[in-house]
């Protein structure tokens, strides 16, 4: 039987590094934790994790567990399976939220068929209704949102898009660290992971870790006027993105996409250039602590969440702004 109102969340570490979707979920779960009156758990799991596990135990949760083991580096899927199972059978929590990070979306279902339970993937909110959760996630490519009940069963697992929240803020101090045995079966260990290739990044800069983001749209016209967005990333050290229309014309990669079927961002600041504003985009950016728009349409879309708009010709307006940052 679940312990009430207790939320375990499942973070992430690259050595030292607490990967940015692990302070994420501790925001939503410390939030879920206190509409259900429990308390909020965090399970660290890499290798050499020391100085991440103290990260997060300075983020404000209840509790704090820690697997440690060198077979754990680059989260082979096998292993975190069998590791947070055996959490879960431990703390028997209410809740259990996973990053919907590359290693998040291959273990999390793997854990719920284990414990023969349901799973939300890729929820972008959530809200407390009589003890139970319900979340929120984009289906239909992205055209629809929808709220899913949590019925009886315990824990109610979902795993959270990052760039949907704000991260939690690190201190100092917070509970002292429980060592979790790693203990694994042949069969745990039947994936190991070799190596990890470069990730792909946008405008020199990984999307995730940028501070700040130049988007594009159809505004720019045509695939040769990006180089002004670049120019601007560039000037601003920060990265590209693009919205779907963009990436499906071919303009730029995938990888660069922005929205809700592309990826969810929270930078210190966004600068949308020739984007209008369709909803699945800006579900995608609402994390942003500014956003500029930049469109020639006074009734843009992209007006509604910008904290600053400029209505013009971006072909006159970034150039200008390039040569401001540039002298």
């Amino acid at each position: 039987m679940a312990v009430d109102g207790v939320v375990l969340v499942v973070a992430e570490a690259s050595g030292d590094v607490l990967r940015p979707a692990s302070l994420e979920l501790v925001t939503v779960g410390k939030q879920i934790a206190r509409d259900l009156g429990g308390s909020s758990v965090a399970l660290v799991i890499g290798s050499e994790i020391g100085s991440a596990a103290r990260q997060i135990a300075s983020a404000g949760v209840d509790r704090v567990l820690v697997a440690d083991d060198p077979r754990l580096q680059h989260l082979p899927i096998d292993a975190i399976t069998a590791i947070v199972t055996g959490v879960i059978q431990d703390v028997m929590p209410s809740v259990l939220l996973i990053p919907a990070t590359t290693a998040g979306i291959e273990y999390g279902p793997r854990v719920a068929a284990r414990l023969r339970l349901g799973m939300a993937a890729d929820c972008i909110a959530f809200s407390v209704e009589d003890d139970s959760l319900i979340a929120v996630r984009p289906v239909l490519g992205g055209r629809v949102q929808t709220a899913v009940r949590f019925g009886p069963s315990r824990p109610q697992i979902a795993s959270v898009r990052a760039g949907c929240f704000e991260q939690a803020t690190v201190g100092d101090g917070g509970p002292d660290s429980e060592v979790v045995a790693v203990e694994l079966t042949v069969d745990d260990q039947r994936i190991q992971v070799i190596g990890v290739a470069e990730k792909e990044q946008a405008g020199g800069v990984a999307l995730e870790e940028a501070d700040t983001i130049v988007g594009g749209g159809r505004g720019l016209k045509e695939p040769v006027n990006f180089a002004l967005v670049e120019k601007l990333a560039a000037a601003l050290g920060g990265a590209v993105a693009a919205t779907r229309a963009v990436t499906d014309a071919g303009w730029r990669p995938h990888h660069e996409q922005v929205g809700q079927t592309g990826r969810s961002i929270s930078p210190r600041l966004y600068i949308a250039v020739g984007i209008s504003g369709a909803v699945q985009h800006l579900v995608g950016v609402q994390g942003s602590d500014y956003i500029v728009a930049i469109n020639r349409d006074p009734d843009a879309p992209i007006f509604k969440i910008a904290s600053f708009g400029i209505v013009g010709d971006l072909f006159d307006i970034v150039p200008a702004i390039i040569n401001e940052l540039n002298a």
